[in-house]
C-alpha cells in the first residue's frame, strides 16, 4: 500500500538521515520502508537479478542481528541498492563500519578504502575462530580504562564487562583491538584478568588489528548475567591523539576513562560523538586534566548505535 503524502516525507527524510549516519541495518530498514516493500516482494526482486537470500535472513539485516558477510550476500548488497533505488555503494559503505565488538581503538577519520580493508580483514579473523557475528551477549555495562605512555603512545587498555546472555551455551567473548598506523600486533599482548582466561589470538599486521578469544569456563543460559575483565597491552605505534568506541546498537552504560604519564600531559582534550565513520564529528565538549589527577573520563548511560571517543591536543 504505498505512503500518504506526509508519511512519506518523514519516510524519506528518515531513509536519508540513515543513509548519512548508518549505521547498515538501519539505512536497510529505512530503505524498504521508504519503498513499501514486504520482505517478500523484496526477495522476489533479488530472484530476478540472479540473488538468492531468505526472508528470514533479509529480517535479521534490519533488525542488525545479522551483517551480510559472504560473497552471495554482498552482491545481494549491491542488488539492493539498485532495488531501492538508492545511490550505488551507499549501503555497501556502511557494511565497512564495524560494531561495538569488533573495534575498540581506531584512530583518526579513515578514508573509505582503508575501512573496506580493515573490515574484510576483521571478517577473515573472526572466520579463523569461528566466531559469530552476534555474540550471544547483550551489553549491561562496559568501563574501559586507556593508559598512554611517556612516548605519549597508547601504551594499552583494560575492559571490564557486565553483560546479560540472551541464548543457552554462550562461553566466550572476542575482543577485537586496533592500534595506531605502524603498529606491530605481532608484539601485542593480552591479559585475562577477572572471570575469563585467554583463548586463540589472531593478528592482522596490514591493519593493526588483533582479535583475541576469552574463555569463560561455563556456559551461560539465556537471561544469565556475567563479569568478566580483560588487558590489551600494545605501546608499539607512535604519538597517540585519540581513542574510541564504535557501537553497533543500543546497549548499556559505557564508561571511558583516558589516563596520561605524568610526563606527558596534553594541552587540550575533548569528548566526541559521529553517527557513523563517514559522519562529521559532533557533541564536541571539552575535558579538563588534572595535574594531580592524570585522567579525563565520558560516561554514557545508555550507548545508543554510532562512536563516542575522547581525543587530545599535545604542545
Amino acid at each position: 500500500m504505498p505512503h500518504a503524502p506526509q508519511q512519506a516525507d518523514v519516510a524519506t527524510a528518515e531513509l536519508d538521515t540513515a543513509l548519512r549516519g548508518g549505521p547498515f541495518h538501519v539505512a536497510l530498514r529505512a530503505a524498504i520502508a521508504a519503498r513499501g516493500l514486504p520482505l517478500q516482494r523484496v526477495q522476489h526482486h533479488l530472484s530476478r537479478h540472479g540473488v538468492r537470500v531468505g526472508v528470514t535472513s533479509l529480517s535479521y539485516w534490519q533488525q542488525g542481528a545479522r551483517r551480510p558477510q559472504r560473497p552471495e550476500s554482498l552482491r545481494a548488497v549491491r542488488a539492493l541498492e539498485e532495488i531501492l533505488r538508492l545511490p550505488d555503494e551507499s549501503l555497501i559503505r556502511l557494511l565497512a563500519e564495524t560494531g561495538e565488538r569488533t573495534v575498540a581503538h581506531r584512530p583518526g577519520m579513515r578514508p573509505y578504502r582503508s575501512l573496506v580493508e580493515t573490515s574484510d580483514a576483521l571478517r577473515r579473523l573472526l572466520a579463523g575462530l569461528d566466531a559469530p557475528l552476534d555474540s550471544g551477549l547483550r551489553a549491561l555495562g562496559h568501563h574501559e580504562r586507556v593508559r598512554l605512555g611517556a612516548r605519549r603512545e597508547l601504551a594499552g587498555h583494560e575492559s571490564q564487562h557486565i553483560v546479560r546472555a540472551h541464548r543457552d551455551g554462550v562461553d566466550r567473548f572476542v575482543a577485537v583491538h586496533q592500534g595506531d598506523p605502524q603498529c606491530v600486533p605481532e608484539s601485542m599482548r593480552v591479559h585475562a584478568l577477572e572471570n575469563c582466561r585467554a583463548g586463540r589470538v589472531r593478528r592482522d599486521h596490514g591493519t593493526g588489528l588483533l582479535v583475541a578469544e576469552f574463555l569463560f569456563d561455563t556456559r551461560l543460559r539465556a537471561g544469565d548475567t556475567f563479569l568478566f575483565r580483560y588487558g590489551v597491552e600494545d605501546g608499539t605505534a607512535g604519538v597517540c591523539r585519540e581513542y574510541l568506541r564504535t557501537f553497533e546498537s543500543a546497549g548499556g552504560q559505557y564508561a571511558l576513562q583516558v589516563r596520561f604519564d605524568g610526563g606527558a600531559l596534553p594541552a587540550r582534550c575533548h569528548r566526541f560523538t559521529q553517527p557513523s565513520a563517514a559522519a562529521p564529528r559532533g557533541g564536541r565538549q571539552e575535558l579538563v586534566v588534572s595535574a594531580r589527577h592524570r585522567s579525563v573520563h565520558v560516561v554514557e548511560p545508555r550507548v545508543r548505535p554510532g562512536i563516542m571517543g575522547i581525543a587530545w591536543d599535545w604542545d
